[in-house]
């Protein structure tokens, strides 16, 4: 694939809301991680987030989808905590999503911040 993840990551975010119909249409939500070599990350939320066919949601819904829109050797991973779709460290993400972190991370020691990452 000879986009940028940037180009990528830009691509998805625009198309999201779009491929996010019928996901929300079951009481759930995607939201956009990040991307790296044609892949991008995400994680589905509300009722789809521990929904059993989250994963087929993720290839015959949203990877489906947004082949269609943006490339068709597109890749999507649902970052649902199991090793095989984890997400890694180097991917690219928005810099004003990255602003928006830094300005919602809690405001604490090492614990706190700790916690707010894992949902505690």
């Amino acid at each position: 694939m000879t986009f940028l993840d940037s180009e990528i990551y830009e691509a998805v975010e625009n198309y999201l809301p779009t491929v996010s119909e019928y996901v929300s249409s079951h009481g759930g939500g995607i939201n956009l991680l990040g991307a790296k070599n044609g892949t991008v990350y995400i994680t589905l939320t509300g009722a789809c987030g521990g929904c059993s066919m989250s994963l087929m949601t993720t290839k015959m819904v949203v990877q489906k989808k947004l082949r269609e829109l943006i490339h068709p050797e597109l890749v999507i991973v649902n970052v649902d905590g199991t090793p095989e779709n984890m997400m890694p460290d180097d991917v690219y993400v928005s810099p004003t999503k990255e602003l928006e972190e830094e300005k919602s991370a809690p405001q604490g020691g090492m614990i706190e911040n700790i916690k707010h990452m894992v949902g505690l």
